[in-house]
C-alpha cells in the first residue's frame, strides 16, 4: 500500500453564508476532483488529496458514535444471552466488556486526536504497522461494515410484520425504499447527513433511556398491578443460567455465552474515530467525543443489560418461544414481553417504532463508515482511485454507491427468508469486529514504539490517555482471545456443524489471507521501485498532514449556529 497522505487543500470553496472559509482552506476543504471534473482522466486526482469537508460538528460526532454503536442487538438480540447466563452473568459480561472497550477507546483518543484524519485507524495500521497490515485491516472493516447495511434492512422488514401477521408493503418494496433513503442521505453533502444522523440517533437516546427508566418506574410498583418487584427474578429462577450442561461448568459457559454477546453488541471508538477527517475544530472535539463514549458504554450497556435483567426472567417460556419461533419485530425483546406481563397495551407499539428507526439509523451509519473507509483505502493506493473522487459537496460518489449496491444483497431474503439471511451475517462478520479492535490496539503500540525511536514525548501530544502502554495490552489480549472463543460452541460435542463453523470463522481467516496476499505482492512492487522498508526513526508520522491540521487550527472561527434551536444541541452535546 502506498503510504500517502492528505495534503492541506488550499483551494477551498468558500461557505460565504457562515464564514467558514477560513476554517476550510487551511484542510479538509472542497478542491481537487469535485463532481465537475468527473469527466476527466481517471489519473489527474493525486492519491494525497482529501476532498472531505470539515463541516461535522460536536453534536453530529456525539450522535454519529450513539447512532453506529446502538442498534437491535441491545433491544432484542440480548434476550438470546439473558436465557443463556441469566441476569448476574450479563450484567457482569457486559460490565466486562465496556471495560476492555474503553481501554481500546483510550488508545484511539491519543491517536486521533494528534492526527484527525480520514479513516484514521485504518490508516494508522498501514502507516505505523505495515502497509499490508493496513490494507488488510482496512478491507475487513469495509467488509464488516458493508455486510451490516443489509442486516439492518432485513431487520427493518422484519420488525415492521410486528404490527401485521403478513407485510402490509411487500418485503422488496421496502428493501427498495430503505435503499434509496439511505442513498439520498449520503449522497447529500455531508452537514445533511450529520443533521439525520443527529436525529435519528437521538430517537435511539430517547428508546434506551425510556426503557431504563421504565425499569426502573415499574420494579419500584409503578405499573398496573402496583407490584415492586424489584429484583425478585434475581432470586426466583434465579442470578445465573446455566448452558448447553448442568453445575459450575454450566455457569460458566452460560457467562461466555454472555460475553460473546457483549463483544458483539458494544463498540464506541471505530464510530466516533472515522468521523475525525470531516470534524471541525478536530483537536477540540475529538477528545470529547471520545471521553463521551465512557458515559455511553456505562449508561446504555452497563445500566441496558442491568435492566434486562430485573423486567424479565431468564427462563420466561415466551421468550424463548420467541426466538425458537423467530418471531418478527420486537416480539423476542425482553422489554416488550416485561410489558405484556404486566398487561401494558400501547407502550409496545412505540417500543417497536422506535426499534425501526435505531434499525434504520444503523443502516444510515454503516452507509457512511463503510464508504468513508474506502475512501480512505483509495487515498492510499489501498483501492482502486476511483473511489477517492468527490462530488462538489465533498462526497465520496462511488465509494457510496458500491456500498449502496452491496445492500442489494438484502433482497436475497425474498427467496432465502428473513431469519436465514440475518444469521448468514450475523455469524460472517461477528469476528470482524473484534479484529478491528484488535488491529486498533496494537497500532497504538507500534505508535508509543515510533515516537520513542523519533524522540517525541507524549507530553508534546495534544491529549494523552491514562493507564498507557497497559490498558492497550489488556484489550489486545481480550480481543484476541475473544476472536477465536467467538464460535466455540460448534466444537463441544454434539454441536459440530460445517456451515456454523465457516461463518463463525470465515474473517479470522480472511485477515491473514489478504496480509500475506498483499504482503506477497507488495514485496514484488516495493522492490520494482528501489524502496526499503523503513525503520522506525525514519517512519514518516503524517507529517505533512499533521502541519495541515495544525495550520487549520490556527485558522479556526467558529462558525455561529444557525438558530437557536441548534444552539441549544451545541451546548448540550458540545
Amino acid at each position: 500500500m502506498a503510504a500517502t497522505g492528505f495534503s492541506p487543500n488550499v483551494g477551498a470553496e468558500a461557505d460565504k453564508r457562515n464564514g467558514a472559509a477560513k476554517n476550510e482552506k487551511a484542510y479538509g476543504g472542497a478542491g481537487g476532483d469535485t463532481f465537475d471534473d468527473l469527466e476527466g482522466d481517471s489519473g489527474s486526482l493525486p492519491p494525497t488529496y482529501d476532498n472531505t469537508h470539515r463541516t461535522l460538528k460536536s453534536r453530529h460526532i456525539q450522535l454519529i458514535g450513539i447512532g453506529g454503536t446502538i442498534g437491535t442487538a441491545l433491544y432484542v438480540q440480548i434476550g438470546r444471552a439473558l436465557m443463556k447466563g441469566g441476569p448476574a452473568s450479563l450484567f457482569i459480561a457486559f460490565t466486562f466488556w465496556c471495560a476492555v472497550i474503553l481501554c481500546v477507546n483510550n488508545s484511539m483518543s491519543e491517536m486521533v486526536t494528534y492526527l484527525p484524519i480520514s479513516s484514521p485507524f485504518i490508516r494508522f495500521a498501514g502507516r505505523f504497522v505495515d502497509d499490508s497490515f493496513g490494507v488488510a485491516a482496512g478491507w475487513n472493516f469495509f467488509i464488516f461494515e458493508a455486510a451490516m447495511v443489509p442486516f439492518e434492512i432485513v431487520a427493518c422488514t422484519q420488525i415492521l410484520r410486528y404490527w401485521s401477521g403478513s407485510t402490509v408493503l411487500h418485503d422488496g418494496v421496502i428493501i427498495a425504499i430503505c435503499i434509496v433513503l439511505y442513498g439520498a442521505i449520503n449522497m447529500f453533502l455531508v452537514k445533511y447527513y450529520g443533521e439525520s444522523e443527529f436525529w435519528l440517533a437521538l430517537g435511539k437516546l430517547i428508546l434506551i433511556v425510556g426503557l431504563i427508566a421504565f425499569t426502573f418506574i415499574t420494579m419500584v410498583g409503578g405499573n398496573p398491578a402496583k407490584d415492586a418487584y424489584g429484583f425478585r427474578y434475581w432470586n426466583d429462577p434465579g442470578a445465573f443460567a446455566t448452558h448447553y450442561t448442568t453445575g459450575n461448568l454450566g455457569h460458566f459457559l452460560g457467562f461466555v455465552a454472555c460475553l460473546i454477546q457483549a463483544s458483539f453488541t458494544i463498540a464506541g471508538p471505530d464510530y466516533v474515530a472515522i468521523t475525525a477527517g470531516e470534524a471541525e475544530n478536530p483537536r477540540t472535539v475529538m477528545p470529547r467525543a471520545f471521553k463521551a463514549v465512557f458515559y455511553r458504554l456505562t449508561a446504555f450497556f452497563v445500566l441496558g443489560s442491568l435492566a434486562v435483567g430485573v423486567v424479565v426472567p431468564h427462563d420466561d417460556p415466551t421468550m424463548a418461544a420467541a426466538f425458537t419461533d423467530a418471531r418478527p419485530g420486537a416480539a423476542a425483546s425482553p422489554y416488550v414481553i416485561a410489558m405484556d406481563r404486566m398487561n401494558i397495551r400501547i407502550l409496545p407499539h412505540i417500543v417497536n417504532a422506535l426499534v425501526l428507526s435505531s434499525a434504520f439509523s444503523a443502516g444510515n451509519s454503516y452507509v457512511y463508515c463503510a464508504s468513508r473507509c474506502l475512501y480512505g483505502m483509495a487515498l492510499d493506493g489501498a483501492a482502486p482511485r476511483i473511489f477517492s473522487r468527490c462530488t462538489r459537496g465533498g462526497v465520496p460518489i462511488y465509494a457510496v454507491a458500491l456500498v449502496l449496491a452491496i445492500a442489494l444483497l438484502s433482497f436475497l431474503q425474498l427467496s432465502n427468508g428473513a431469519a436465514v439471511v440475518l444469521s448468514w451475517f450475523v455469524s460472517l462478520v461477528t469476528a470482524s469486529q473484534l479484529i478491528n479492535f484488535s488491529v486498533m490496539s496494537y497500532s497504538y503500540l507500534r505508535f508509543l514504539r515510533i515516537l520513542r525511536a523519533q524522540g517525541i514525548s507524549r507530553d508534546s501530544l495534544p491529549h494523552r490517555a491514562f493507564w498507557q502502554p497497559w490498558s492497550t495490552y489488556f484489550a489486545l489480549t481480550c480481543t484476541l482471545v475473544m476472536m477465536l472463543v467467538g464460535g466455540y460452541e460448534v466444537f463441544l460435542p454434539g454441536n459440530w456443524d460445517v456451515p456454523t463453523f465457516l461463518f463463525s470463522y470465515t474473517m479470522v481467516a480472511v485477515f491473514p489471507v489478504l496480509y500475506i496476499a498483499h504482503r506477497v505482492w507488495g514485496k514484488a512492487g516495493t522492490r520494482a521501485r528501489g524502496r526499503e522498508r523503513k525503520s522506525d526513526a525514519e517512519v514518516d508520522v503524517f507529517e505533512r498532514e499533521r502541519e495541515g491540521i495544525e495550520e487549520y487550527q490556527r485558522a479556526f472561527v467558529p462558525a455561529p449556529p444557525r438558530n437557536w434551536v441548534a444552539g441549544v444541541w451545541d451546548k448540550i452535546f458540545g
